[in-house]
């Protein structure tokens, strides 16, 4: 038979959805459709009893012996996902060993996936438009001659660019709307209603950048922009060094010059609002914003901006790595070390990982920032992996603070055995050093701010029986209750569940309850009773969980509203305020014995960030530490800012045992709601595993387990946990996957097991 006269092949694309399996699924493309149909586009299709809707991957062959179900139709008229974004997908699916159709799922609007959603409706507004051009003078004296209100309009309008909003317009030039009426009627404007971007930023003023960098960040900059397309590099800058002014640098060559875009990785939302009056500060309205703090209408008007080129720079925290840009041409991560890059659900990849993958997908820089890097970015610098730049002093001539240790084991005694033996006891003396103390005051005296740090939030850390002892714990958690004040309850801070403050302890009945433990309520308590005439500012969870509740607290700090700001670790990572001379660190022992290989680091990490936010300013600055474990090196080393000698001791406790940055870790947890079922799955896993090890011959590979988690109950699940440790990458990526997908667990008692590649967390 020619060949002209076989039946073409069936045209078939492999498509991704969003199901919890680790497959693709394959459909015939009807003869009608268009072809070939881009991959990163959305099709819809049929699956199982509903329609759905998946990415398309690109054409595949169709399988033997099955009938397809065929495409119902293509959504998309350019792909959602351009293919740097495609490539970045497929990366993180199996490193981080997830179903591609739940990575996908990741980059994308919710609406967008979601057949029959109604995408979030733009918001409409009164635009006025310029339709007549009146170049001359005389034309507008003729034209205007008795009618001075529509000149005025008409020059305001031109100002603005030929349009602007008729009620902005209305208002500054403060006339009725009979005046636009006639004007339109003369053909002068035109009015119209049209969509306008949901900006929450847009009504706030940009920061102008300094005029010029300094010798080291000119050097930084060059070096920088001199780089190969995909180069790393590492920008180990102290505190107040000026990373900021050379990300600014480095995009407006990137923008203006080159024609690229960029994205800017922020770790926390609080630090939003400030990084982006400083972007906006230097390239205006080129700048979109993606967190989660936003609403889905005004994520989804900036996504669009994005992918529609309207904007040029994304900046956000973790998510808007997955900006819909063409043409990227430098991503930056600041603060690059921080935990919360981390996404703590499927799929669990860690965005500075991933921010690597994507810039070598689109030929872009890669800038990671921090006073204090991690240790696998330091590390990765050694290996020759990155170019490592250093900004070793602070901007404009600026000096690091300098930190006062207190040892609270003898400031406490000293201070009790020194008051008066009849004086009623005084709370302050066990949280606040004298030395403290009067600093605070000081800065009170001479008009100053002062920033405390206390990572604990709530009252009091548990609530216990002075009786028989016994703790108040939640029934869902293994974890104590932590003591609210306000509102008065008792609160688990990992499943939320909230109970009344009992007036007796339910198990022997003492009417006594002792509150145990320090809590950013309660300083902000005794701070208030200290000096009542301080304005006092709390930041933390409970009083972030407004929208734009960041924002409004740390504004009224740069407008100098406030004397004292206290807070969790939110407050201590990238604010700039020259006013903050005094950085009070009430108890850093909080995070230092965790169960958890990176203790140190972090307690290392947060105290010198913190200690960072002082004395930016002309009037200089001072950090007091309180501590009961002053010989810890995490705690010795951020005295003296020295974070070369913190990473050499720490690097070489990391080599024996094996830990990142050494070796690749994979955490893989077994939760249930049978505590005994639970126990035996997780066995019964690590023995399947350690099976497959000694039939592939895995001799890289190590396995340590199982056990309970530290915390071994959350949300009513009980959790056992084994690691796998490697130096081989690309081994450990081939059992993480293998594991995910086929380690089998029974079906009873609600057994799951999830595998985290490279967790920044063991508990």
């Amino acid at each position: 038979m020619p060949a002209s006269l076989w039946p073409p092949a069936p045209r078939c694309v492999d498509v991704a959805l969003d199901v919890p399996l680790f497959r693709t699924f394959a459909y015939r493309v009807p003869a009608e459709m268009a072809w070939p149909i881009a991959a990163g586009t959305r099709v819809l299709v049929p699956f199982r009893n509903r329609t759905a809707i998946g990415i398309c991957l690109g054409e595949t062959e169709p399988p033997a012996g099955v009938t397809l179900k065929a495409l119902r139709a293509v959504v998309d008229d350019t792909p959602s996902l351009p293919a740097p974004l495609l490539h970045t997908a497929r990366w993180i699916a199996d490193w981080y060993a997830a179903p591609l159709g739940l990575t996908v799922r990741a980059m994308l609007p919710a609406a967008l996936l979601q057949p029959g959603a109604a995408v979030p409706a733009s918001r409409t507004q009164r635009l006025v438009h310029l339709v007549q051009e009146l170049p001359s003078l005389l034309q507008r004296e003729q034209t205007f001659a008795r009618a001075t209100q529509q000149r005025a309009v008409y020059e305001l309008l031109e100002a603005q660019g030929g349009a602007a909003s008729l009620e902005s317009l209305r208002t500054q030039a403060g006339c009725s709307a009979g005046v636009f009426t006639a004007m339109v009627k003369r053909g002068l404007i035109a009015v119209r209603d049209e969509s306008v971007p949901r900006d929450p930023f847009a009504a706030r003023a940009g920061v102008a950048p300094p005029p010029h960098p300094s010798p080291a960040q000119r050097a930084a900059i060059d070096a920088i922009l001199a780089g190969d397309p995909g180069q790393v590099f590492l920008l180990h800058g102290i505190t107040g060094s000026g990373k900021t002014l050379v990300y600014i640098e480095v995009l407006r060559e990137v923008l203006r010059t080159q024609g690229r875009t960029a994205i800017v990785l922020v770790p926390e939302i609080a630090l939003t609002s400030q990084t982006v009056d400083r972007f906006r500060g230097a390239f205006g309205n080129d700048v979109a914003v993606l967190h989660s703090g936003l609403s889905d209408g005004e994520r989804f008007d900036a996504w669009q901006a994005l992918r529609r080129g309207e904007r040029r720079i994304a900046v956000g925290a973790r998510s808007a790595l997955f900006a819909p840009l063409e043409q990227v041409g430098v991503v930056i991560v600041d603060e690059e070390h921080e935990s919360s890059y981390k996404q703590s659900e499927t799929p669990r990849y860690h965005a500075r990982e991933a921010a690597i993958v994507r810039a070598r997908a689109e030929g872009a820089l890669v800038v990671l920032g921090s006073a204090t890097p991690s240790l696998e970015s330091w590390e990765r610098a050694d290996r020759g992996q990155a170019v490592r730049l250093t900004l070793p002093d602070r901007a404009a001539g600026a000096q690091l603070p300098p930190v006062q240790l207190v040892d609270m084991r003898s400031a406490v005694k000293e201070a009790l055995a020194s008051r008066a033996p009849q004086a009623p006891y005084d709370p302050l003396l066990r949280v606040f050093s004298p030395v403290l103390l009067a600093a605070i005051e000081s800065r009170l005296t001479r008009g100053e701010q002062s920033l405390l740090l206390l990572n604990r939030r709530g009252f009091a850390a548990f609530v216990q029986c002075h009786g028989c002892g016994d703790v108040q714990v939640c029934p869902h958690c293994s974890i104590s209750l932590t003591y609210h004040r306000v509102p008065e309850s008792l609160v688990c801070h990992y499943c939320q569940h909230h109970t009344d403050v009992p007036s007796s302890c339910a198990r022997c009945g003492h009417a006594t309850l002792q509150r145990r433990g320090l809590g950013t309520q309660q300083v902000e308590k005794l701070v208030a009773e200290r000096f009542p005439e301080a304005r006092i500012a709390r930041m933390d969870v409970d009083t972030t969980s407004g929208k734009w509740a960041h924002t409004q607290i740390l504004d009224r700090v740069g407008r100098q509203e406030v004397d004292i700001l206290l807070g969790t670790q939110m407050i201590a990572k990238g604010l700039d305020f020259p006013n903050v001379t005094l950085v009070g660190v009430v108890d850093a022992d909080t995070g230092l014995n965790l169960p958890d290989f990176r203790a140190s680091e972090r307690t290392f990490q947060l105290l010198s960030q913190v200690a960072g936010r002082a004395g930016r300013g002309p009037k200089g600055g001072e950090v007091i530490v309180q501590t009961r474990m002053p010989q810890a090196h995490a705690v010795t080393h951020a005295l003296t800012h020295d974070f070369v000698g913190f990473v050499h001791e720490e690097l070489g406790a990391r080599r024996h045992p094996a830990y990142p940055p050494f070796v690749h870790l994979a955490n893989v947890m077994v939760s249930g709601v049978h505590q005994g079922a639970t126990a035996a799955a997780a066995t019964a896993a690590a023995e399947w595993v350690t099976q497959l090890m000694r039939r592939q011959g895995l001799r890289d590979l190590v396995l340590v387990g199982p056990a309970p988690c530290p915390i071994d109950r959350i949300k009513d699940r009980w959790r056992w946990h084994f690691l796998l440790k490697s130096s081989q990458p690309r081994l450990m990526t081939r059992v993480a996957r293998y594991v995910a997908e086929r380690c089998p667990v029974p079906a009873d008692s609600g057994l799951r097991l999830v595998v985290d590649r490279d967790p920044v967390s063991l508990l």
